[in-house]
């Protein structure tokens, strides 16, 4: 079954490994559809993470292609990959500690950082998105609750008017309140934003709640793939999963 719509991400046949004759991924096939949130769910070690550093070009594809918008990002550089409007959101904490709120916003505007004006915009549209952090951008990031510092983390990534965003493992290490928090800012920045994601989770039950459309993996590969709708008895979903 395939998306319809206006295409952001396409991979295909796609062959990724952290060796050159070791591929994780293996002809795997996956559509992101714009302004949706699109969900990759499977069992540990099946390469949903893998996918996401392939897209963002933390690893080189042995095989296949990767459109972004339409254009192949293969052998474009990271940095320029941001430039194309990518984002990446990882698994692990992500926030300097040390810095205040608004210091750690300010990095993600790394890309125009001579442009005060743009940057005094980009802040301001984060503090209306994320009301707390206006009354908390003198305290250092890591002083903030778990949920806060993922506030900041989707503030900075915010900050590049970004197409896509990849977003690995959103809630790892949250409690249930804090990470129904987070999931919620998801839903906004679709909602709310127009924003297109793709999510990696562990969390099924809850990724299902918010997503629009799901890809499970088994090996690399892929298995099972529709809306959302599909899979919301979750047996499909147990099963692959463990």
């Amino acid at each position: 079954m395939s998306q319809k719509g206006q295409i952001m991400l396409e991979m295909k046949d796609l062959y990724v490994g952290y060796y050159r004759d070791l591929n994780i991924l293996q002809n795997l096939n996956i559509t992101v559809e714009k302004g949706k949130i699109t969900t990759i769910l499977g069992a540990n070690g099946v390469g949903k993470s893998t996918t996401l550093k392939a897209v963002y070009g933390f690893l080189k594809p042995n095989d296949g292609e990767i459109l972004l918008d339409g254009k192949s990002v293969l052998g474009i550089p990271i940095h320029e990959r941001i430039r194309l409007g990518l984002a990446y959101i990882p698994q692990q904490p992500g926030v300097f500690r040390h810095m205040s709120v608004e210091e750690n916003l300010e990095v993600g505007a790394w890309t125009f950082k001579r442009d005060k004006a743009r940057i005094k915009r980009k802040l301001e549209e984060n503090y209306e998105r994320f009301p707390i952090l206006r009354d908390k951008r003198k305290q250092n990031a890591g002083e903030l609750s778990g949920g806060q510092q993922r506030m900041v983390e989707i503030g900075r990534t915010l900050m590049t008017d970004p197409i896509m965003i990849l977003v690995d493992e959103p809630t790892a290490g949250l409690s249930k309140m804090l990470s129904e928090e987070v999931y919620q800012m998801l839903v906004d920045l679709r909602d709310r934003d127009g924003q297109t994601i793709l999510l990696v989770d562990q969390e099924i039950r809850q990724a299902l709640k918010i997503t629009d459309y799901v890809y499970v993996l088994e090996l690399g590969r892929n298995k099972y793939e529709g809306p959302a709708s599909e899979f919301t008895n979750l047996e499909k979903a147990f099963w692959v999963g463990g």
